[in-house]
């Protein structure tokens, strides 16, 4: 894992997360994470649910640790109904609103409430904080192959004031104005935020998918974005879903190969 070097005032950090989906114990690791450097200030950009075996407990620590969350497209699927999920997803999803309909009535409640009251766009100044994009906050991935489809990038950067986070596609990394896709290990897990525009996906906590199995996210210190990666035991969590007869096993399984 990348770490930062040089004095750095901890009460500027803000470490970004997004697509937790469920995964309670890559979620515990990068708090861990986050707390080891005395980053105080968390971002979630959605996605707490889905796929994995612990919505409600993933759910109850970003409402307590998380200063901003935004709503991601599988926690709208939990709250209305799954459009265009795969049949795994889709199970996970129905599954996941089973769990968070069942418990104590007042805690079912609060997490439905604090699910249902969720944004889906935060701006801080001239940053912006979506789940997909900025053109469309829920749903739009945003792929490292885009940078050959101009079009749809110069309309996604036409709607960014400076720079832009978002999660969704699982893969870190960072678009760039004149369409480069940096990825972390090219760029010894650095990005310097200056006046040109630029997108930064902060990639998965709990579902990671660019090959490597660690819980991926993003500190801002506020100048520079590190790429960090965090080691957890996603045995622990394979092993939940596949005793899950309503968690398909290659959602464990997947896990092992970050993909």
């Amino acid at each position: 894992m990348c770490s930062r070097s040089g004095s750095v005032d901890e009460t500027t950090l803000k470490a970004i997360v997004s697509d937790i989906h469920g995964n309670l114990e890559a979620f515990q690791a990068v708090l861990a994470d986050i707390d080891r450097q005395g980053i105080k200030e968390i971002y979630c950009l959605g996605d707490i649910v889905g796929y994995g075996p612990n919505p409600a407990e993933c759910i109850d620590l970003v409402e307590e640790r998380c200063k901003v969350t935004l709503l991601g497209n599988h926690d709208q699927a939990a709250l209305f109904d799954p459009e265009g999920f795969n049949a795994g997803a889709e199970r996970a999803i129905f599954w996941t609103r089973k769990v968070l309909e069942s418990g104590p009535k007042a805690e079912s409640e609060r997490r439905w409430e604090f699910l249902g009251e969720l944004p889906r766009i935060h701006r801080d100044e001239n940053q912006m904080f979506v789940h997909g994009s900025a053109r469309n906050p829920l749903n739009e991935y945003v792929f490292p192959e885009d940078i050959y489809n101009q079009r749809k990038m110069e309309k996604i950067f036409g709607l960014v004031e400076r720079h832009c986070f978002q999660g969704h596609t699982h893969i870190p990394g960072v678009f760039t104005e004149d369409l480069d896709f940096l990825v972390p290990e090219e760029i010894d897990f650095t990005y310097a935020l200056t006046d040109r525009k630029a997108l930064i996906n902060v990639g998965s906590v709990g579902q990671p998918r660019n090959g490597d199995p660690r819980a991926s996210y993003v500190v801002v210190d506020p100048a520079i974005v590190h790429f960090k990666r965090v080691e957890y035991p996603f045995e622990i969590t394979r092993q939940k879903i596949h005793d899950n007869p309503d968690l398909d096993d290659f959602l464990g399984d997947r896990l092992s190969d970050g993909r």
